[in-house]
């Protein structure tokens, strides 16, 4: 508990926000950061040599400077920590060097995904950093806990991009029955009700994607922003075809590439990174697929982060309010 309370004490509301290929970058970390929420972003959207490093200079930067400002102001909105999200997987040739960014500069937390390393987790506790992993079953969650994991980020069904398909309540629960460690609720979490709720089935901590791609920087096309707010869940789409691992997708984005949602073929006929075989030849799956998550229904408008977390801390109190009133 002592980890959980160490991290909340740094927070304003009890919300990650998860890192989201392409779309999370500097500026959307460093938004969400001195809003009060842990911000976050994928290690491979940094493109090009020197450019992760870049980044986490901007970020630490980005935060010290609003901590001296907080502090002189004596401002009662607290400066969250960041995370990286490493992808621990043969494909990623980056890890290694990575990592040694990870170390240089201390990153206050990690989240690994698909695939675990005893390395990597040693690595982030040289320096006393906390490693997250994301697992989407009972059975990843106690392999992690075996490995030495910190804490665990349960991706339930409906979480945007790749999700499992397991009900929240019954992960929660049953994960609780054998870590009492830092949990972390990830799919279909839009509101400040929502984060009440991960609360109340027994997570430290909400975790929350979509609801982020429809801010003002976030790193989307307006096309992609304005799909988020038109969409419901029933636009969101479960399949493994664009990746070989099932991921939660914007039925737009998929018409729009003269798809049908409904017959796509095998998943093996393409893999992230390739070109799709379509009328408009450029078309790639990681760019052009938008993933989403079934919570878009409760996402009506673009915000700027901070009058988002705004908005999520006045309905994260007002839900406590019916609570009490029960």
């Amino acid at each position: 508990m002592a980890l959980v309370q160490n991290l909340l004490a740094q927070m304003r509301l009890p919300i990650i926000a998860a890192p989201m290929f392409i779309v999370s970058q500097p500026d959307l970390v460093l938004a969400q950061c001195t809003s009060g929420v842990i911000g976050s972003f994928p290690a491979l959207n940094a493109r090009g040599e020197g450019v992760l490093e870049t980044w986490l200079q901007k970020i630490i930067a980005g935060c010290e400077a609003a901590r001296t400002i907080n502090n002189t102001q004596k401002s009662s909105i607290p400066i969250a920590p960041f995370a990286i999200n490493q992808i621990v997987h043969s494909s990623n040739t980056r890890l290694q060097e990575d990592m040694a960014l990870c170390v240089k500069y201390r990153v206050p937390i990690v989240i690994t995904s698909l695939g675990l390393s005893r390395a990597v987790i040693d690595a982030v506790h040289s320096y006393g950093g906390m490693l997250l992993h994301d697992v989407i079953n009972v059975h990843h969650a106690q392999k992690a806990i075996a490995e030495g994991v910190d804490g665990l980020i349960l991706v339930c069904a409906g979480a945007g991009g790749h999700a499992g398909t397991y009900n929240p309540i019954v992960f929660v629960n049953e994960v609780r029955q054998f870590f009492n460690g830092p949990l972390a609720l990830a799919g279909t979490i839009s509101t400040g009700a929502d984060v009440l709720s991960a609360q109340v089935m027994g997570a430290d901590f909400a975790y929350m994607g979509t609801r982020f791609i429809a801010t003002t920087e976030a790193h989307a096309a307006p096309e992609y922003k304005d799909c988020i707010v038109q969409s419901n869940a029933v636009d969101i789409l479960y399949t493994p075809y664009f990746t070989s691992i099932p991921g939660n997708y914007l039925k737009p984005s998929i018409v729009a590439l003269g798809l049908d949602p409904t017959n796509l073929p095998q998943p093996e006929a393409v893999k992230i990174g390739e070109k799709l075989a379509l009328n408009n030849p450029s078309a790639k799956a990681w760019r052009d697929v938008w993933g989403a998550g079934q919570g878009v229904g409760t996402i009506d408008t673009v915000l700027s982060t901070q009058d988002l977390i705004d908005s999520l801390e006045a309905q994260y109190h007002a839900a406590k309010v019916r609570i009490r009133q029960l």
